[in-house]
């Protein structure tokens, strides 16, 4: 079956209209997507993507304070006031098991909030790369006779391309094409998968010289560069229904 695929460079480069009624996957390797979901490796109840900090108060008046972490990051940072930032590392079960955790970051869940037209927002990076290609291969619901129309959105960094994530959609996009890119392939998507093509084979070295890994290097984060580079780690594939990132 034809795979229909695009791939967007950063969390505000497209519209309601490009993604409605489409199957979204968003990545955002360093970090939202893969801290995503090792929380719920962990046993995290659920996730709810914030857009803006203040989205928070629309959550915490109805839910049980005891039940709940606030979590996020600005700059990088763990915002003041916050339970948790946005290190996957601080998402181990003794912290979030049984935990609803509001998520604000500055690019992954921004693009997850912004993709709310789509009829399927699925959640992508290293750590669980082969269930998503899984999943985007074998879903009926998605099937057709012109086949599944697939974007992958880059959540980037502050409005701006990061290489991290356009390798994680181009090693998608070099499995869902059998490493046979169409001709008449989207231009997101030769970008895509050109840059796998040339660095798959080291993705590892790549991402601790990405400029995000750079700034995260510098803010004590060492240690979230090489554990989001693991390809594989999961073999599951959070999905967003009515508002909450869960494992399908």
């Amino acid at each position: 079956m034809r795979h229909e695929i695009d791939v967007f460079s950063s969390s505000i480069s497209f519209n309601e209209q490009d993604v409605r009624n489409k199957t979204v996957v968003v990545i955002d390797v360093l970090r939202a997507c893969s801290t995503i979901q090792t929380a719920l490796e962990n046993g995290a109840a659920g996730i709810i993507p914030l857009a803006e900090n203040d989205d928070a108060g629309r959550y915490t008046r109805y839910l049980d304070p005891g039940s709940v972490l606030l979590c996020g990051e600005k700059d990088g940072k763990k915002v003041e006031g916050y339970q948790l930032g946005n290190s996957p590392l601080e998402f181990t079960g003794e912290a979030v098991s049984g935990k609803t955790i509001l998520l604000k970051t500055s690019n992954g869940t921004r693009a997850i909030t912004r993709s709310i037209s789509a009829s399927d927002i699925l959640v992508g990076s290293f750590l669980n790369l082969s269930a998503v290609v899984d999943v985007l291969k074998s879903d009926d619901v998605l099937k057709s006779d012109k086949g599944k129309e697939i974007l992958l959105i880059c959540s980037g960094w502050n409005s701006r391309l990061s290489i991290e994530d356009m390798l994680c959609a181009g090693a998608i996009t070099h499995r869902l094409y059998e490493s046979r890119l169409p001709d008449d392939a989207a231009d997101g998507v030769k970008v895509a998968y050109g840059l796998y093509e040339k660095f798959g084979a080291e993705i590892p070295a790549l991402m601790r010289e990405c400029n995000h890994a750079k700034r995260l290097r510098e803010l004590g984060y060492e240690e979230d560069i090489a554990y989001c580079s693991q390809v594989d780690l999961f073999a599951s594939v959070p999905g967003l229904r009515d508002g909450v990132l869960s494992i399908r």
